[in-house]
């Protein structure tokens, strides 16, 4: 417990418990047939005048968040909403009665009885029944301050919800952005697919993974970084033609306000079209969800308004950082253009560049110094270099660049797109030079994976593929700080 305090209490409470076991109440029952939710009786009785009594008889169900009056009025919040309960002699029987005395906030009850609402115009159930249906031995915290304590929160979610109507609407936002995407895809005719979280080779995305061990076949597996390459297989099969996958994700990497270690995305692939038609599709889904679940494309993340309406603007990371910067990187060779990023990085070595640095990498950091942030308005920034990216088509006009892109909002990557890369011979010289990048210490390079290149050999359509961070979409939809507040068990160092 947290101190003496909480266990004195909780000690009041399991001697409340021990009673109503010797009143032949049981604590915690195996369930409770309930006719009506506290949502749907407001709806049904909105015209029901103060003062008035029904006939009618309910049993609802749900959590004590307030005692009033020794017990006579009582809070009862569902996940639908609250109802009061007006418990007394006249309705409730004396076992009624004696349970109600050891009853506490936060315990939760199931209440039979007629509707009617008070003269103050409270909608009410006159209680003739009470269920203890499962005895809370912990207090709540105090109503008025509720869970204040930030880390407190994403530690002990389960209370953070009970007393916090914010962060319930924000995860049950959540699940509404991921149900309108699965909506919106589906009836487009996408394919939606499971692909495996275990993996013998970590590909799919640059990043460090998580390594586990199966003790049966005696070999090491990393948790999925990303589904791209089994994605990519299923179009090789032609399993169909659009697939989509709602996945979830592993990078061994810190964590910030944007990561957690664990986060979800959508991937989809689609056959014969290149990653412009993956702008378009981004920008259309992206507009729909925020409709759905906002009820409007604009939104207000904090407190500056974002207008999600398409079409995006498209502009090339080397024109971004020639704005920002007046150094037009497509001028400059790979070693130029490592000074050039170097100095803008004011001599910092967590960032500068090694000499084994490429032009792309280069232009890269240029882009992260001096532009990311800035991307407040939704943009498709195009134009990302070959050296960063290991899987997308080489550009059709400039072989140091490919056809990629990634959205950017609020200063945030939302979404990243290729054209895929599909040239098996191409494909395995791009891994080999990963490789030479990961034996000269680079851990986030990809290493060779065989199998998916034996796959391109068999003949992988033309296609387009997307990735769109869920995390962060939520964060953006929900105006929530962190990731955290959108993860409903975010990854916390042990206490």
């Amino acid at each position: 417990m947290n101190d003496d305090g909480d266990d004195s209490l909780r000690s009041v409470r399991l001697g409340k418990l021990e009673a109503l076991r010797a009143l032949g109440v049981e604590p915690y029952p195996v369930g409770f047939a309930r006719s009506d939710e506290a949502g749907a009786l407001e709806v049904r009785y909105a015209t029901l005048a103060p003062g008035v009594e029904t006939g009618d008889t309910v049993r609802v169900a749900g959590r004590i968040r307030a005692i009033r009056n020794s017990g006579m009025f009582i809070d009862l919040h569902d996940a639908s909403g609250k109802i009061q309960v007006f418990s007394h002699k006249d309705y409730l029987p004396e076992t009624g009665l004696a349970t109600l005395r050891l009853l506490d906030i936060g315990d939760l009850i199931g209440v039979e009885g007629k509707v009617r609402r008070t003269p103050r115009g409270e909608l009410t159930v006159n209680a003739a029944a009470l269920t203890v249906l499962a005895k809370a031995l912990r207090p709540l915290p105090e109503k008025y301050h509720g869970l204040a304590d930030i880390e407190l929160r994403y530690r002990q979610r389960y209370v953070d919800l009970i007393v916090n109507p914010q962060s319930r609407e924000t995860l049950r936002r959540r699940s509404g952005i991921i149900a309108a995407m699965r909506g919106w895809l589906t009836e487009r005719g996408y394919l939606e697919v499971e692909t495996p979280m275990l993996h013998a080779i970590p590909g799919g995305a640059s990043a460090k993974p998580f390594v586990t061990h199966h003790n049966a076949l005696d070999i090491d597996l990393y948790l999925r970084i990303a589904p791209e390459l089994h994605l990519k297989r299923l179009m090789v099969g032609g399993l169909a033609e659009k697939l989509f996958e709602i996945n979830r994700c592993f990078r061994n990497e810190g964590l910030s306000p944007r990561h957690n270690p664990e986060f979800t995305s959508l991937e989809l692939y689609e056959a014969f079209v290149d990653y412009t038609a993956m702008m378009r599709l981004t920008e259309t889904l992206i507009a729909h969800v925020a409709e759905r679940v906002t009820g409007g494309s604009t939104v207000t993340y904090g407190g500056l308004p974002i207008d999600l309406t398409p079409p995006w603007p498209r502009r090339t990371m080397a024109e971004l950082v020639r704005d920002a910067t007046g150094i037009d990187f497509m001028e400059l060779d790979a070693p130029t253009a490592r000074e050039a990023a170097n100095a803008l990085a004011s001599g910092s070595p967590s960032v500068e560049l090694g000499d084994e640095a490429g032009w792309g990498h280069a232009l890269e950091l240029a882009f992260a110094l001096k532009v990311e942030d800035r991307l407040i308005q939704p943009v498709h920034v195009t134009g990302f270099p070959r050296d960063i990216s290991p899987l997308a088509k080489a550009d059709r006009n400039d072989p140091r660049l490919v056809e990629r892109f990634e959205t950017y909002i609020y200063g945030w990557e939302i979404a990243n797109a290729f054209s895929e890369l599909n040239d098996p011979l191409d494909q395995r010289r791009r891994f080999e030079a990963q490789m030479q990048a990961r034996a000269a210490g680079d851990e986030e390079a990809q290493p060779l994976d065989e199998d998916y290149v034996a796959a391109l050999e068999y003949g992988l359509p033309p296609c387009g593929g997307l990735g769109i961070g869920i995390d962060r979409l939520a964060m953006l939809l929900t105006d929530s700080p962190s990731i955290r507040d959108v993860i409903a068990f975010p990854t916390m160092r042990p206490r």
